[in-house]
């Protein structure tokens, strides 16, 4: 694992073998529901939305964003709690500790987004697996106990 930027070559081998991978995942893992590039980034960054089906959460979008240095990638969970904002990040903070390669963070309007990067040199099928898998279970594991906690009064009868 190297420190230096990858170049344009090393960066096209990276971004094929995403685009391999996503297209081999698409066909075999009922998981993956769609594929999209977006084509509207630098000349130094690629850049891939992985929509996601679930059962706790019925889809997701995983922003893929690959970079000189780093593989990003970045989900949005829930927005932010409308009551028992303490309970509701506590319950996330608790849940970060059993992630890996992930965390949960607050971002615009104070939603909660999973995100995490890596190495862009060590890109390969198995780290994104790792990475499909991490983002899957952990929306699944704690989106409806987050709305749950954090929407508490749209759940009462």
């Amino acid at each position: 694992m190297t420190d230096q930027p990858l170049g344009s070559d090393e960066l096209a081998t990276v971004e094929a073998v995403v685009d391999v991978w996503l297209a081999r995942t698409l066909h075999e893992n009922p998981v993956l529901a769609a594929v999209e590039r977006d084509p509207d980034v630098g000349a130094l960054e690629r850049r891939w939305f992985v929509r996601i089906e679930g059962e706790e959460k019925d889809a997701s979008t995983i922003r893929l964003s690959l970079r000189q240095r780093m593989l990003h990638h970045e989900t949005y969970l829930i927005p932010a709690p409308e009551e028992n904002h303490a309970d509701f990040h506590a319950h996330l903070l608790r849940r970060n500790r059993d992630l890996v390669g992930a965390t949960f963070c607050i971002g615009e309007e104070d939603a909660v987004f999973l995100v995490g990067a890596v190495p862009a040199s060590t890109v390969d099928d198995i780290e994104l697996d790792r990475i499909l898998g991490t983002v899957w279970a952990a929306v699944e594991r704690c989106f409806r106990p987050a709305l749950r906690i954090g929407f508490a009064s749209k759940f009462s009868e």
